[in-house]
């Protein structure tokens, strides 16, 4: 990309001697080494997409093939040595599993033999008859090619030729149209074993498979909580954060209650004897344990910051005032999710090509594998390494464009007209100048993530095979690298909003920022704080509301399921939601604040250096230094009573 060169006239100044703060005065191209490095890197994920299209077998991955080496729903070539493959599959679009409900892997291939089959058998067969009456009617042959349907009773080879008996119903798996059972327990047999590990998968697919409807509309649900929650943060008040506070305090103790109750209610229940109760029960203490310790942090520190909630109100109008100004922001986490989603569905199916590339290979049986290519593995980390940076990237371009928009907003003197598309000024900013400082940011992150990756690995293996000593170092280890991912990437933010600033490149923006911040600190920090710690309790009520739901929902099938693990995921759902809708208001509060730093460092107030703050903000500043100037003197006259006291003569 040419690096073109432009300046916005906020003032005729030209180009200083020295480097200081100079709000949108100018820009250049930054960290243009790393843009080309990136693209080199891109290069790489190209090539790798290119090798899995043709070496990857995209057909047999998107359309599924049987043992015999043919692709169904197309015209195949025929294998050498299996006098089965080569077959016209055009009309037989579906991949049947003959024994699906009891599906096993050996020597990294499925025992059942997998055929192609025209349409999958929606209800169940019980009978070698009902299979026949399957297949004259429908014209879908569920055993193997070589038997003929007239002959499905009177071989007396039919039981190794023909499906175990009952089939199960089935439905075609909407993308990769593979027929999967529909009962419970078949569906988590055959899923499990698909994903390569039977037994701790069992009953936790089994659990999902069962509560799917429930799990989708929590889901919903979440979704519309969140979307309430950001419009309540849109336009806030005093009473409306008391009235919140109040709700979240509630709902932490009514699900904290309700979670004791059910585990009560399982352990005087003298009929649970089925394994899916007990695991309930375990489940349910745990989540009764974790929901109290964290409902009483919680408490506390709602008690004892409780006195700065009108300030945290006057915080969030400002913010709300900032957003105003620009408000599309508040749409900008659904076009980053959507975008985040299509390359996360890209890059799996790059993955999943890669992992069925192989050369075709006859074994018994006539029947045909595919032997997976060398050199395959170290694509496979590549690719790991290209997950990581392009979606730290693509986030990274969130918290610019955003803060871009922020500072645009801010360092306009005339407050009654504000720029017009800030957004888009924001974006051309970005894509024309600084691609390469977001791009050198989600690098720092991905040299962090990729070795939490590395340890979480080896903890799951250290684990099961050696002692607690060494899990529990390599457990330390993943803690420290996640309280380093969590600075981080604070400090990225401040980072890109310098950037957005001042134009200058990453670890010069980095440096300033953190000058800067802690230079004026003492201004805002336990208000900021505060106000993320506000917004945090927004997510935390969507979480809670949406829990609840879940538990009276699932309580319903205590017999039928093990609903711990999908109650977990729409919890995780539930919180992943808010935190995408919510934190676009801490991104914008801590741009904010970085941006008030630097009007305090570039201007004093005079008619030759106004501020470019509002008044609203303005009295809000002065007060909170009204607080912080009161709160000292009392610490100074504490202490000084106190030096007194002890110095006098007796």
């Amino acid at each position: 990309m040419q690096c073109l060169r432009a300046e916005h006239l906020v003032s005729t100044e030209t180009t200083p001697r020295q480097r200081q703060w100079r709000p949108q005065i100018y820009r250049k191209c930054t960290d243009k080494a790393w843009l080309f490095l990136f693209f080199l890197f891109w290069a790489g994920l190209v090539f790798i997409m290119g090798y899995s299209v043709t070496a990857g077998a995209t057909g047999r991955l998107l359309f599924g093939y049987d043992s015999f080496g043919n692709v169904c729903g197309k015209k195949n070539s025929p294998v050498e040595g299996a006098p089965l493959s080569g077959q016209d599959m055009t009309l037989k679009k579906y991949v049947f599993f003959m024994n699906s409900c009891n599906l096993e892997v050996k020597d990294v291939r499925f025992s059942s033999t997998i055929l192609c089959v025209s349409s999958c058998p929606e209800e169940q067969l019980n009978t070698l008859e009902e299979v026949q009456l399957f297949a004259n009617t429908t014209g879908s042959f569920l055993c193997v090619y070589s038997l003929n349907s007239f002959n499905y009773t009177q071989n007396p080879n039919a039981d190794s030729l023909c499906p175990r008996l009952p089939v199960p119903p089935s439905k075609s798996f909407p993308l990769f149209n593979r027929c999967i059972p529909q009962t419970p327990e078949c569906y988590s047999l055959f899923a499990s074993v698909l994903i390569n590990d039977v037994d701790a998968l069992h009953r936790i697919l089994s659990g999902i498979m069962s509560g799917r409807d429930t799990i989708l509309g929590l889901c919903v649900l979440a979704f519309a909580l969140s979307l309430a929650m950001m419009f309540t943060f849109r336009f806030i008040t005093t009473l409306l954060v008391h009235i919140f506070i109040a709700l979240i305090v509630l709902g932490l103790l009514f699900v904290c209650g309700v979670l004791w109750w059910l585990y009560y209610d399982y352990t005087n229940d003298l009929s649970t004897e089925l394994d899916t109760e007990r695991e309930n029960m375990k489940c349910l203490l745990g989540f009764a344990v974790v929901s109290t310790v964290i409902t009483a942090v919680l408490l506390v520190l709602i008690f004892v910051l409780r006195k700065r909630i009108k300030l945290t109100v006057e915080l969030l109008r400002v913010t709300n005032k900032a957003i105003s100004n620009s408000p599309f922001l508040l749409f900008q986490p659904l076009w980053t999710f959507t975008i985040l989603i299509f390359f996360w569905v890209s890059w799996v199916a790059v993955l999943l090509s890669l992992g069925t590339a192989g050369a075709a290979q006859v074994i018994e049986g006539g029947q045909v594998e595919y032997k997976p290519l060398s050199g395959i593995r170290y694509m496979w980390w590549y690719h790991l390494i290209g997950l990581i940076w392009t979606s730290e990237f693509i986030l990274a371009c969130q918290q610019m464009t955003i803060a871009g928009a922020v500072v645009t907003c801010y360092f306009n003197r005339n407050k009654n007209d504000p720029p017009d598309r800030p957004i888009l000024s924001s974006l051309s900013i970005l894509f024309c100048y600084h691609q390469g400082t977001v791009v050198k940011g989600s690098f720092l992150i991905t040299v962090v993530r990729m070795p939490r990756a590395v340890l979480m690995y080896i903890y799951n293996t250290l684990k099961e095979k050696h002692g607690a000593w060494s899990s529990c170092v390599s457990r330390c280890c993943y803690c420290c690298f996640r309280c380093l991912d969590k600075c981080l990437c604070h400090f990225n933010q401040n980072a890109y909003t310098t950037t957005a600033i001042n134009g200058t490149d990453f670890c010069t923006s980095a440096k300033d920022a953190l000058k800067l911040l802690s230079k004026n600190s003492s201004h805002f920090i336990s208000v900021n704080c505060f106000g993320d710690f506000v917004i945090f309790l927004g997510k935390v009520l969507v979480v809670c509301f949406t829990v609840f739901g879940g538990l009276m929902a699932f309580n319903y099938h205590r017999v039928l399921q093990v609903w711990a693990i999908p109650l977990l995921l729409v919890a995780f759902f539930a919180y992943l939601v808010a935190h995408s809708f919510l934190s676009m208001f801490e991104t914008v509060l801590d741009a904010l604040f970085l941006c008030f730093a630097v009007d305090l460092e570039t201007n004093d107030g005079t008619s030759e250096k106004p501020y470019f703050m509002d008044q609203e903000f303005l009295s809000f500043i002065k007060r909170i230094n009204k607080l912080n100037n009161a709160r000292a003197q009392r610490d100074k006259n504490s202490l000084t009573n106190e030096e007194g006291t002890e110095l006098r003569p007796l």
